[in-house]
């Protein structure tokens, strides 16, 4: 088994307790360090050198930003994979991250076994590069799905978000529901969310024009190595969802083939 090292840093003392009490009771993972502001936490970074940083982004004497920045320009013998663990979800905030090489971006209160599950994860992939958060296979659906949103610019805090996810996994499930949109596909949602056909239909709608104003649709075809859309050429809410469903598809079907 591998030991995982991580590192906590958090001005708020209950939580960062909270956290490393939870952590030191998983069999892979150490805590090699704590902090609670971003200038202890450079110093603690390298002098510890864990694999994996769990980040707060409001702290004294040096936020998180702050901190990223500071990783970037620091000639690190081992860089390590960090995950913010923020109350900031304005989606700005959420770009800045991920710009600054934040693989995962978590918003408190945070679910620790789920916490763990990124921890792991991160830990499991080499880094890519700041504008391309894991996009390794080995991932589950959601988390392939969130990242790419998140590479994307898509606020996880608007309802289109949500009800985007929810689309792709279940067209990827149910691959003919693409073709009743209006009466299987946004019906489904919409009971599984408790709103209504026509507002789930405008928020992902939203979501996919937040998309395309913040000009990330180079990331999306990135992440799938071919060129699969266009800054100037807007899909409808259809022909996203089954874009996306359908590599995504592709890609699971291709990594369960390899398997011995």
């Amino acid at each position: 088994m591998t030991m995982i090292h991580a590192a906590i840093v958090d001005d708020n003392d209950e939580l960062r307790a909270a956290m490393t009490q939870y952590l030191q009771t998983q069999k892979d993972i150490a805590i090699v360090g704590e902090a609670s502001n971003g200038q202890d936490a450079l110093k603690m970074i390298q002098e510890k050198q864990p694999d994996v940083v769990l980040l707060d982004m409001i702290m004294p004497a040096l936020d998180g930003f702050g901190v990223l920045a500071q990783l970037q320009r620091t000639s690190l013998e081992k860089r390590p994979r960090v995950i913010a663990v923020t109350a900031l979800g304005r989606d700005d905030f959420i770009r800045r991250a991920v710009e600054l090489g934040v693989m995962y971006y978590m918003i408190k209160p945070v679910d620790l076994p789920v916490l763990v599950d990124r921890i792991r994860e991160v830990a499991a992939h080499q880094p890519a590069t700041p504008m391309e958060p894991l996009y390794a296979a080995g991932l589950n659906l959601d988390d392939r799905i969130s990242n790419l949103f998140l590479a994307m610019g898509i606020p996880a805090h608007i309802k289109g978000y949500q009800y985007l996810r929810e689309a792709i996994k279940l067209v990827i499930e149910k691959p003919e529901m693409i073709g009743g949109i209006t009466k299987e596909l946004y019906p489904a949602i919409a009971r599984r969310f408790g709103t209504t056909s026509s507002k789930v239909e405008r928020a992902i709608r939203h979501a996919i024009e937040v998309a395309w104003s913040r000009g990330r649709v180079d990331t999306l075809n990135k992440a799938f190595g071919c060129d699969v859309a266009q800054p100037d050429d807007k899909p409808t809410n259809g022909e996203f969802i089954a874009l996306i469903a359908d590599k995504l598809s592709m890609e699971y079907t291709a990594t369960e083939n390899s398997l011995p």
